[in-house]
């Protein structure tokens, strides 16, 4: 039985990207392209995560990759596995890149049985990938292929999607057990320059914040008529489902329909004029979803007659993340202590991984179909949800930390200084809420922002950049 998943991702047509970023910006990816493809002299480019579904960084990369193979440049996604020990081990990383102490240090054992997963998917992608070849390992689950696949010839970087701009004891336990596996790296890449360990040399870095795909199912365009049929659909939204509506734009150009149903903890549905308050994540205790729903329970609730929906994926889905059922357990009990009248316009939402487009087209409408979206998390990497919510022209209240930061500026959503203040947040939903005008006005800068900033054109810049400079070397 094989260890290591191959991921195929259809070409996606990079001619598309034009109308959003314009002609300009459109001739120079090209142009770059054709210089990049000259300077790999035949050499691919390899991806290896730990998942392909589920979360940012694997939708992110079946769009960026399907662009690169539509630039005609030779590259391969590959998916390692492990057991349920190595998945807890490596959570128990990521928590602590995080500052969160959870699970306590990796002891001995422990380091030993990650490398002895990793050791396993090694033997396998040794057997495919070739000396010269580019290795891009994504996150703390590959860190440990470094040494195998750069010994072998490869040229391998490490991109790094989390990360917090300060330090504890925490931190420090998990880049000193990661530390000794990247040595072998020729590139470190990173969301924010203040998430680089100081160890790493700085001449090897690069600093390469995600994009959206303005035209992936997560992001494409949907009137509004086709938003509501498919939140009714999915059961979100009251009332029968309109014949015909559901209609979407898969990955591969061919026309999807939405066909099935979300699981949903709630007493009522909204109906498609009431307002909502809408975050999107996966569920995991540092997105802060039992947050989100005490401030709007005690905040928001008590004057205002809007629904909260606490959106996730289906937690059995997610096969990188062991405590997201814990996390949803959490806030399903949390859900059920709260006051009858409140309960009935609280929603907890589990969305399909069966069909990763169709799965996306939900996320799309109801962001779309949001009144505010929230993104209170605790620590955050990056946060693409929030690129993608002020992508849709909707005003985003987010917490001041990690790549929340950097998306959100001045006149283009909220800030939180504190995400823990919960009566804080409670009242820049209200502003929010009570205000529309306010609100319009926001979503409309965040819209221009996100084009401005962060498409993918940009994205495979800069990655093009690395991988030239690791070439060269």
């Amino acid at each position: 039985m094989s260890l290591v998943g191959t991921v195929d991702v259809a070409r996606r047509p990079v001619a598309m990207l034009e109308p959003v970023i314009g002609a300009q910006r459109q001739a120079r990816l090209v142009q770059a392209a054709e210089k990049f493809r000259r300077g790999l002299n035949g050499r691919t480019i390899w991806n290896v995560s730990s998942t392909a579904t589920g979360g940012g960084v694997a939708e992110m990369l079946h769009v960026l990759i399907g662009y690169v193979r539509d630039l005609d440049i030779p590259i391969e996604w590959r998916v390692i596995s492990g057991d349920a020990e190595f998945f807890v081990i490596t959570k128990r990383l990521h928590n602590q890149i995080h500052g969160e102490p959870a699970g306590g240090p990796i002891d001995a054992a422990d380091g030993e049985h990650y490398a002895r997963m990793l050791a396993a998917n090694a033997v396998e992608l040794l057997g495919q990938i070739r000396p010269g070849d580019i290795v891009l390992l994504h996150d703390p689950q590959t860190a440990g292929l470094a040494e195998a696949l750069s010994r072998a010839g490869a040229r391998v970087a490490w991109r790094c999607h989390i990360g917090v701009d300060w330090r504890n004891d925490a931190t420090d336990a998990a880049w000193n057990f990661l530390r000794p596996y990247l040595a072998s790296a020729e590139g470190y890449v990173f969301t924010r320059r203040e998430y680089v360990p100081s160890w790493v040399p700085e001449g090897e870095v690069a600093i390469i914040p995600p994009s959206i795909d303005p035209f992936s199912p997560k992001n494409q365009y949907l009137d509004e008529d086709t938003v509501r049929a498919i939140l009714t659909r999915i059961g979100v939204l009251d009332g029968a489902v309109p014949n015909g509506r559901t209609s979407f734009l898969r990955s591969d150009g061919s026309v999807g329909l939405v066909t099935r149903s979300a699981e949903i903890s709630g007493d009522t549905r909204p109906g498609p004029d009431d307002r909502l308050v809408v975050q999107v994540s996966r569920w995991d205790r540092l997105k802060d979803m039992a947050g989100v729903m005490q401030g709007f329970a005690e905040y928001v609730a008590p004057g205002e007659n809007g629904y909260l929906l606490l959106v996730g994926p289906a937690v059995a889905g997610v096969t990188d993340d062991p405590e997201g059922a814990a996390a949803f357990g959490d806030c399903l009990l949390r859900w059920s202590e709260l006051p009858s009248e409140v309960r009935a316009r609280v929603l907890l939402v589990t969305l399909p991984l069966d069909d990763g487009d169709e799965n996306a087209v939900m996320v799309n409408a109801l962001q779309r179909h949001s009144t505010v979206i929230a993104q209170k998390s605790l620590a955050e990497g990056f946060g693409l949800t929030v690129a993608e919510g002020m992508w849709k022209g909707r005003p985003v209240v987010g917490s001041a930390v990690g790549g929340i930061i950097d998306q959100i500026g001045d006149g283009t959503g909220v800030l939180l200084p504190d995400p823990r203040d919960l009566r804080a947040f409670g009242a820049a939903v209200r502003e929010l809420l009570d205000h529309p005008g306010e609100a319009d006005q926001l979503g409309h800068a965040a819209q221009e922002r996100i084009r401005e900033r962060y498409v993918g054109d940009l994205h495979l810049l800069r990655y093009a950049d690395l991988f030239s400079r690791m070439i060269a070397r």
